[in-house]
């Protein structure tokens, strides 16, 4: 007898579908899988006969073949252990094949047959739904699962409960609602004295969805000011805060099933290493990167990274996805991050002070600031130089306008571009490129002269010309202008690098 049972492979935030077929037939006892199973997978069958025992039941002496169908599809991951334990069950007589038809099954086993969490359970909901049948999954991840509106999600705590479900015996409590989790508290501009200028650009850089570098001393608030950007971030939209899920679901991280409308927020060591960043491993799993996904990703000490790690940005950058090739299989994620970087502008960080400096500036400050690339600098919109704070301003008492101010005008921008943007693939205006940018951000005749004169200047490249076009239309949108004008030109070319001269 052969008995059928429907899972799921993950590659990327794409779930396929998978078929178990388990074979029962005369023969030497010997449990096979085959379909291009990887470690995990392969394992399942001590883990299945683990958890049968656990319940009373033996396997038969009989050869027992596994296949998982299509059987040229890479599969990975402990998630087929119920889906095999199900089959196998079927094929023995003890449930009824057809009670399992209706339903995929994700969930890993343990030994003494509990009904383990599992990555991906909301892409292989979200799959479910796609194809009009139910859910099989733990219990744990049943509210994660109940996202997925309209389908009905069976949450299993272990092997002997979901068998007495499927025969009538004793159904199992509906899954709970997942649950919005609240926004964590964080910083407030408020706390930062003195610093106007990098105010003004984390502003415009939360408004417009543009990249930002802060250089600057160390104890100048350059991390203090990147942890406050969250709280003057819009929340995600809906739709948002389901693609984002999905991918924290795929990498584990969506703990009892709450999803957060506060958007990612990702501060990644300097020793990260490129897999860590933008996804891979020997199970390519999604990186920093994708995990800031419509997001911020905050990269603190910037030339303390391997060089080779931060040019690996460069691609997600431009394109808002990322790209793993590997030999067996080719995954892309979602990558559509606002990068965050602050720097010293010297190793030691005090390049300018007589008192602090090195005996070795200006070369020391060159070598440093060597180790980012400047096509890595040329895709960032903004870039802002922070000053010590002086004890005068630390006396100083707090400032009027805080984070709750400064998020009101950002939301305003962000709902004018929203409306803007209606229709277009792209929410922000640091994502407007081609013949839409030249619609939405041609300059008046006063601000295109100058943006050519400082083009030619500071020798900016096409892509920088762009972004100065991006930032101009921000500033526009924060002072509620129609058109693009020379002041908001001249503001945007404040913060471009300056190229270095000959």
């Amino acid at each position: 007898m052969v008995a059928h049972v429907s899972t799921v492979a993950f590659l990327g935030l794409e779930a396929r579908s998978v078929e178990v077929q388990v074979h029962v037939a005369a023969g030497l006892p010997a449990f096979v899988m085959v379909g291009l199973a990887d470690k995990a997978v392969g394992e399942s069958r001590e883990r299945v006969r683990a958890a049968l025992s656990a319940i009373g039941l033996a396997l038969p002496p009989k050869r027992i073949t596994v296949n998982l169908s299509p059987a040229d599809l890479p599969k990975e991951g402990s998630h087929y252990d119920l889906a095999v334990a199900l089959g196998l069950l079927a094929a023995m007589g003890v449930v009824d094949a057809e009670a399992l038809a209706d339903y995929l099954v994700v969930g890993e086993l343990a030994l003494d047959g509990r009904v383990q969490a599992a990555p991906g359970v909301l892409l292989a909901a979200l799959h479910a739904a796609e194809r009009g049948l139910g859910l099989i999954c733990p219990a744990t991840q049943g509210p994660e699962a109940a996202w997925a509106s309209g389908i009905e999600v069976v949450p299993a705590a272990d092997l002997m409960g979901l068998l007495q479900h499927l025969k009538g015996d004793t159904l199992l409590p509906p899954a709970p609602a997942g649950e919005a989790a609240a926004a964590p508290a964080g910083p407030d501009l408020r706390q930062v004295k003195g610093q106007e200028t990098a105010k003004r650009a984390l502003e415009i850089a939360a408004a417009g969805g543009h990249n930002l570098l802060m250089s600057g001393p160390p104890g100048a608030g350059k991390s203090l000011m990147a942890a406050c950007l969250p709280g003057i971030l819009p929340p995600l939209t809906p739709a948002e805060a389901l693609e984002v899920s999905m991918i924290a679901s795929v990498a584990g991280l969506l703990e009892g099933g709450r999803i957060s409308r506060a958007r990612p927020f990702r501060t990644p060591h300097h020793s990260a290493s490129m897999a860590a960043l933008v996804g891979g491993g020997l199970r390519v799993k999604p990186g920093e990167v994708s995990l800031a996904h419509l997001g911020v990703l905050f990269l603190d000490e910037l030339p303390e990274f391997q060089r080779a790690v931060l040019d690996s940005l460069r691609q997600p950058l431009e394109t808002g996805r990322v790209s793993v090739a590997r030999a067996n299989a080719h995954v892309t994620f979602p990558a559509r991050v606002q990068l965050i970087a602050a720097m010293n502008p010297c190793r030691c960080g005090h390049l300018g002070d007589p008192a602090l400096a090195c005996a070795r500036a200006p070369k020391c400050a060159a070598d440093y600031q060597a180790k980012v690339s400047g096509p890595l600098l040329d895709r960032i919109d903004l870039h802002v130089e922070v000053a010590a704070v002086s004890a005068a301003d630390l006396a100083l008492p707090p400032p009027a306008e805080g984070s709750a101010e400064v998020a009101a005008r950002v939301a305003a921008a962000r709902a004018v571009q929203t409306e803007r943007y209606a229709g277009e693939s792209v929410r922000t205006n640091a994502e407007a490129d081609g013949p839409l940018l030249d619609t939405v951000a041609t300059p008046d005749e006063p601000g295109r002269l100058l943006l050519a004169q400082a083009a030619e200047k500071l020798r900016l490249s096409a892509r920088g010309y762009h972004r100065v076009l991006r930032v101009s239309r921000t500033l526009a949108d924060l002072a509620g202008a129609e058109s693009v004008g020379r002041v908001h030109v001249a503001e945007a070319l404040s913060y471009r690098r300056r190229a270095p001269t000959n």
